[in-house]
């Protein structure tokens, strides 16, 4: 189910996320819906604007893209994505991306721009905080974690 960010906490614009306390966690299922990437994409992109976030860092095109290429990563690398879930607290917004495939996810040492290939973890690397990939039972999930307020450079 998909809430409103009115029906949240209102519209209150530059208070920053509008989450209810203890923020939201939202799971879209992926396994067998045409065209998967996209369908992420839109999802994320209403949900980023639903919680009004992020309040600062990453931008959400930053995050659409972000998912776009996990999601993209599963389709070529992994069989196809299972679930994406998109975890937002007032400090973070978590991406969790799972498929069916046990092979952990290793971006291409070094990476190289002018040949085809390659370049999602590289993008996955550069727009998230931080990101890694856990196996389970069923396979894998890939996540990726935006901090709200990332460090300025030199703090």
């Amino acid at each position: 189910m998909t809430t409103s960010r009115a029906a949240l906490h209102g519209d209150r614009p530059g208070t920053g996320p509008t989450l209810p306390p203890g923020g939201q966690r939202r799971r879209l299922h992926l396994a067998g819906l045409p065209k998967p990437v996209a369908r992420a994409r839109a999802y994320t992109a209403e949900a980023v604007a639903d919680w009004s976030w992020p309040t600062g860092g990453a931008g959400a095109d930053d995050i659409v893209l972000l998912v776009a290429e996990l999601v993209a990563n599963a389709m070529l690398h992994a069989g196809g994505p299972v679930d994406l879930v998109l975890d937002a607290s007032t400090s973070r917004l978590r991406i969790e991306v799972s498929d069916r495939s046990t092979d952990l996810p290793e971006p291409r040492r070094p990476h190289r721009p002018g040949l085809p290939g390659g370049h999602g973890l590289f993008i996955v690397e550069r727009a998230a905080t931080r990101w890694g990939a856990q196996p389970h039972t069923d396979g894998k999930t890939v996540w990726a974690e935006i901090d709200a307020h990332p460090p300025h450079p030199g703090d």
